[in-house]
């Protein structure tokens, strides 16, 4: 899966915190997410695909653990990147 340039600077422009912000929890939480929504898309598809399906558990409980990292060190910013997303329904 290949995040295209304009895709990713994209992502990262709507969730940095100053302006050479590319590795902040947040923003890789959001990278972290639209790979995910991808790789869903693809396991519609592709149903056998296993190889990848181990790609996307790991890249889940990736976010996962940065995601409880956000809410124990910033609340505030960890609600806000939970409703920006759409995660947590």
């Amino acid at each position: 899966m290949v995040l295209l340039k304009e895709q990713r600077t994209e992502v990262i422009d709507n969730f940095k915190i100053h302006a050479k912000d590319t590795g902040s929890p947040v923003v890789q939480i959001a990278l972290l997410t639209q790979k995910i929504n991808y790789l869903t898309e693809h396991f519609k598809v592709h149903k056998k695909d296993f190889h990848s399906r181990r790609g996307l558990l790991m890249m889940i409980g990736k976010r996962r653990r940065l995601l409880a990292y956000l809410k124990k060190t910033d609340l505030q910013k960890y609600q806000e990147t939970i409703d920006k997303l759409n995660l947590r329904k």
